[in-house]
């Protein structure tokens, strides 16, 4: 079963990552240690996709 995309927001937060507003659903997160900031799409309640779950999981052991 996909991960919702609020529990990806829930990752990154825990992970040290600052979030900003973009367009329409899209948030904007960063972190001092990665150079690539990530965007992801969607609304809460959404259904994540499955390369949204990996490069948030990326991102994640990169920031440690």
């Amino acid at each position: 079963m996909p991960k919702k995309i609020r529990q990806l927001k829930s990752m990154l937060a825990k992970a040290g990552f600052s979030k900003r507003p973009g367009k329409g659903s899209h948030t904007v997160w960063t972190h001092s240690r990665v150079r690539k900031s990530i965007v992801l799409a969607g609304n809460d309640g959404d259904d994540a996709k499955p390369y949204q779950e990996k490069e948030v999981e990326r991102r994640i052991q990169e920031s440690r």
